[in-house]
């Protein structure tokens, strides 16, 4: 069964390209354009098998993102990736603190990008 993959981006071209590139690798996507949307959707009981969040965005960045979803029961062992340009040492530790799963540095080819989520996605 394909795996869903939730993508949270405020940039439309970011969420095509994403969107496209794991599409073609057989993945089912859902997408939300910030934080707040994907956590509105989350709260619904949609249940992804995996998270890739930029960290900044309008309305609720992806910090604020990480947590809400960690203090959601069917999410607390979901992975999260965040996929964002901050390179910053501090950032990605309070990313992991929060619950994330990894941190990946924009731009990232669509084959690294695979390659990581069939290391955090069991069956992937």
């Amino acid at each position: 069964m394909a795996k869903t993959i939730f993508i949270v981006d405020d940039s439309a071209t970011m969420l095509m390209s994403v969107r496209s590139n794991l599409q073609l690798h057989g993945f089912v996507v859902e997408t939300a354009s910030d934080g707040l949307q994907a956590l509105n959707k989350l709260k619904t009981g949609f249940k992804p098998d995996l998270i890739i969040t930029d960290i900044n965005m309008p309305n609720m960045g992806g910090l604020e993102l990480i947590r809400n979803a960690r203090a959601l029961p069917s999410l607390r062992f979901t992975p999260i990736l965040a996929l964002t340009t901050e390179s910053q040492k501090a950032m990605r530790e309070e990313a992991k603190q929060l619950g994330a799963s990894g941190w990946l540095v924009k731009p990232v080819t669509g084959v690294d990008l695979v390659k990581v989520i069939k290391q955090v996605v069991p069956g992937a």
